[in-house]
């Protein structure tokens, strides 16, 4: 199992172009669509305690629905992880210029 990550860890890495930002669109929103929301959902249970609609199903189902809606804020969530790769890639293209370089 290990050794298959890796391979696509390591396939990944190689790309480059239009592959490369296509993979990373990807993995940026799997994790706003599913890793995110699972995330919110055990805090806030830990938190506030049990989540009123239900459970974590309950929590995904109302998730998906308020992005058919268009909600922006559940878009922000979604659309979170790829901003944060290009706010990532802004601070390195700075660097030099920050540093006076």
């Amino acid at each position: 199992m290990t050794s298959k990550w890796i391979r696509h860890w390591r396939r990944y890495r190689r790309s480059s172009g239009m592959q490369h930002e296509l993979m990373t669109l990807g993995l940026c929103l799997l994790l706003g669509l599913l890793l995110i929301p699972s995330a919110i959902w055990l805090v806030g249970r830990l938190v506030l305690g049990q989540y009123a609609n239900g459970g974590w199903g309950a929590l995904l189902a109302d998730y998906f629905l308020a992005l058919a809606h268009g909600s922006s804020a559940f878009w922000l969530v979604a659309a979170g992880p790829y901003a944060l790769v290009w706010c990532w890639r802004l601070v390195r293209r700075m660097g030099p210029y920050v540093r006076g370089q």
